[in-house]
């Protein structure tokens, strides 16, 4: 049940409970007050009825000694009260007095059924009108229920969509000094602190690697000069995975910074698979298996081929990197599907995506699969990560919305 639904069935509900008791309340009273003014009537004309019956004359409404009459009247007649009695076990209700006069009881009785109709009249208007209240109650409380909630989920969308990244979004603010005008306030003012700091962060990393790039460039090219031996080997290896690293620093800042515009053309997502699982075979070097490539369905795909064969190569490294074999990237009808047999991906990647300077294995610095994402972002392509029930882990491509036709002349082949 949603906010806006609580708030008016609230409403409602409290609405009808004081309509309730309103109408109890001028029920009882309006019953209380009939009756004593029944009893004072009635009292009245017994008085005068006894009168004349001590005078020797009895009007015709007057009961001398009856032998039907309430017995509890009876019984304070003869202690010589005066006494009233409504009756409600007849057909219809009767109000009776009674007192004595020496050894005559004096009784009146007249009907109560004009009183009675009052009452159930009063209590048909007090139904309709807590009716009538309760259901306009009802419309003004989820009127007022929904307004506040639009201005609620419009704070709750934007609050979504600056997590997701759009750190643009903001809410527009309307006035007044209630609480939701200051959440939209407390909202704003907290995706303007996080924009600067996500930016401030951007351009310390962004200026670090454009700092680093001139001595990394000198540093492998002296490692090129020093004489040949294992010394320089592993001087020239580490120079290059720290060129790697400032030119993967330099891609995400670029992406992070939305710069990146993609150079459509229309190529087979096969060969650019193919092409991508072959890049890392050949970085990897001969000891390492290498990951094997199944079109189930070919395509052709209107796309940046350099941002796909990225993708695919980073999500294929990762696949050799953090999980086991067999590796396979399986190419279907617009979608590359990277799979490993390892432990799977983790939670906290399931849920909240790739981030970069984070990962759970305890190794690397979570830039591949970030890449990947901004270049998938880039495409306009979804990326998702998921571990199969049947274990591992597997990164799925979606180039559908790229696709423009089968492979001329080509089969369906079943790997490669």
């Amino acid at each position: 049940m949603g906010l806006r639904t609580k708030i008016g069935a609230a409403i409602t509900v409290t609405a009808a409970l004081v309509a309730v008791l309103i109408g109890f309340v001028v029920h009882h009273r309006t019953a209380v007050n009939q009756l004593a003014t029944a009893r004072d009537t009635i009292t009245a004309r017994l008085a005068a009825a006894v009168e004349d019956h001590a005078a020797g004359f009895d009007r015709p409404h007057t009961l001398v000694n009856p032998d039907r009459m309430p017995e509890p009247l009876r019984r304070a007649a003869e202690e010589r009260k005066t006494a009233t009695y409504l009756d409600r076990d007849g057909p219809e209700p009767v109000m009776w007095a009674a007192t004595r006069l020496g050894d005559d009881i004096i009784v009146l009785r007249r009907p109560y059924h004009r009183e009675t109709r009052n009452i159930q009249d009063l209590d048909d208007v007090l139904w309709t009108a807590g009716g009538l209240g309760t259901a306009f109650s009802g419309i003004v409380g989820v009127s007022l229920a929904a307004f506040a909630g639009r201005r609620i989920d419009a704070s709750a969308r934007t609050a979504e969509r600056i997590a997701a990244g759009d750190l643009t979004a903001r809410l527009r603010p309307r006035g007044g000094k209630d609480e939701i005008a200051r959440l939209t306030v407390a909202v704003n003012r907290m995706a303007d602190a996080l924009a600067a700091r996500l930016q401030a962060e951007r351009e310390v990393t962004a200026n670090i690697a454009h700092e680093l790039r001139t001595p990394v460039a000198g540093l492998v090219a002296a490692a090129a000069l020093l004489p040949p031996g294992r010394p320089a080997e592993m001087v020239q290896e580490r120079a290059r995975r720290v060129r790697t690293l400032m030119e993967d620093v330099l891609e995400v800042a670029r992406l992070d910074a939305d710069a990146e515009r993609a150079d459509t053309e229309v190529r087979a997502l096969g060969d650019l698979t193919r092409r991508a699982v072959a890049a890392v075979t050949a970085a990897a070097g001969p000891g390492r298996a290498p990951a094997e490539v199944r079109v189930v369905g070919d395509s052709l795909v209107e796309t940046d081929p350099r941002r796909v064969e990225r993708i695919l190569t980073n999500l294929v490294t990762n696949a050799f990197r953090h999980g086991a074999g067999p590796v396979v990237a399986e190419v279907d009808d617009g979608v590359v599907r990277v799979r490993d047999g390892g432990p799977g991906f983790p939670r906290q990647l399931l849920v909240h995506g790739p981030q970069r300077f984070r990962t759970d294995s305890g190794s690397g610095l979570g830039l591949g699969l970030t890449i990947a994402a901004g270049q998938a972002r880039v495409l306009g392509a979804r990326l998702t990560f998921e571990n199969p029930a049947d274990g591992g882990a597997q990164a799925v491509l979606d180039l559908r919305g790229a696709v423009r036709g089968p492979v001329p002349g080509q089969a369906v082949s079943d790997g490669s």
